[in-house]
């Protein structure tokens, strides 16, 4: 297995500034990282259980801080590192890459939609100094996967704050030190004018409404719970949430969640690999009859990487103007990375078992490919790509084509 996550690191090196001024390999990070992850990946699927090893290991390679500017003590990194880190990781664990995946995303909202609060610019300085891991809440009630729709509203006494949250899921809610959570602005607010806040655990209590027994993704621990908080007015960021989820989360989210899923596709394509050389070996150089399907996995891997390298490059051109993703092209481009990127790597998956056969079919053995399979499975469905392209329906209709290859 670690020549598996070694292969997948390769040609994904980026270096960043620390804050001690020299420089971090974030792949070599990621990769240690994914060794533990991949030693206990079993066991975190078979148990549903949260990846704690995995995550202790992602502490001490200093990752949580990943996007926190180097002056509040984090590495300043790029999305592009994230990015490779999901990916990594997701060739390890799949729930230890998605629950760092939507870390990240928080930490981006924070970091780009905070400046100048004191209350957010410490949250991050403790973030980067004690690698505090923060968990999502958007999923509520009645609304389900509508994140632009919020039932709970903020209600307001003086400086201070307190919120009721009937929470659907909130992924790995209990072994998070802190959440991030949409709510009404206030109680007089429309649905739809959100905020976006930050509460500390010692904020809030969770009491559980729902279990978490799914296909895969089992690690993410993603229960239903009452969120209960209070806390100080300068928690919610100051910026609207509409702004906020058009600017950084939906892109954040979607180019961070491909990543993972693609890390899975690309373990997977790698256990394929392995099966087909051993196979090949054993009959004297002779290709078992399913190789061809390994050729097909790793075209369409390719084309997955592909889509998600594309994706990247137009966010970054566009991420460090205030209203640069604002255009509906490129909203529409972010939203269609995340069905196109999901169902392809269902697809290599897929491909992977086939080229595996009857190994790859079994829940034993060193090729069974039932857990990238059912971890892969939760990406169309995880916002469901049937909402997305509803969504986008009008988008479609309103925004032309490129007109050539080279454009964003």
């Amino acid at each position: 297995m670690s020549s598996d996550i070694s292969a997948l690191a390769a040609g994904t090196r980026h270096a960043r500034a620390d804050e001690s001024g020299g420089s971090r390999d974030f792949c070599a990070c990621a990769q240690a990282a994914a060794s533990v992850a991949a030693k206990y990946a079993e066991i975190v699927d078979r148990d549903a259980r949260f990846p704690r090893e995995a995550m202790d290991a992602i502490r001490e390679q200093r990752l949580l801080g990943l996007l926190i500017p180097v002056d509040l003590g984090g590495h300043g990194a790029r999305a592009a590192d994230v990015v490779d880190v999901c990916y990594i990781l997701g060739g390890a664990c799949a729930s230890t890459a998605m629950v760092f995946a939507m870390h990240q995303v928080k930490i981006a909202c924070l970091v780009r939609h905070s400046q100048g609060v004191a209350w957010q610019e410490q949250l991050q300085r403790r973030i980067a100094s004690d690698q505090l891991l923060l968990a999502s809440s958007t999923t509520e009630g009645s609304t389900g996967g509508n994140i632009r729709s919020s039932e709970a509203a903020i209600q307001t006494s003086g400086s201070r704050i307190t919120l009721e949250r009937n929470a659907s899921v909130i992924s790995y809610g209990e072994y998070a030190d802190g959440v991030v959570t949409t709510a009404r602005r206030s109680e007089a607010s429309a649905n739809t004018d959100q905020v976006l806040v930050a509460f500390l655990k010692q904020d809030y209590t969770l009491e559980r409404t729902q279990g978490w027994n799914t296909l895969g993704m089992r690690g993410t621990c993603s229960n239903g719970y009452m969120l209960r908080a209070q806390g100080d007015a300068t928690q919610v960021l100051p910026e609207p949430y509409e702004r906020i989820h058009s600017q950084t989360m939906v892109p954040s989210a979607h180019l961070f969640w491909s990543a993972a899923w693609s890390g899975v596709a690309a373990g997977a394509v790698q256990r394929a690999r392995a099966f087909v050389r051993k196979a090949a070996r054993a009959s004297g150089g002779q290709m078992p009859p399913a190789a061809a399907h390994l050729t097909r996995a790793r075209v369409q891997l390719e084309t997955l990487r592909g889509v998600l390298q594309a994706a990247l490059r137009t966010f970054e051109a566009h991420a460090n103007d205030p209203d640069g993703l604002n255009p509906m092209s490129l909203q529409l481009a972010m939203n269609l990375l995340k069905v196109e990127a999901s169902e392809l790597a269902v697809a290599v998956v897929l491909s992977a078992m086939r080229a595996s056969g009857l190994a790859g079919y079994r829940n034993d053995g060193d090729f069974t490919m039932g857990r990238y399979l059912r971890d892969v499975l939760s990406a169309p469905i995880m916002i469901n790509n049937d909402r997305i392209l509803a969504n986008a329906e009008a988008a479609v209709l309103m925004s032309d084509p490129p007109i050539g290859l080279s454009q964003a």
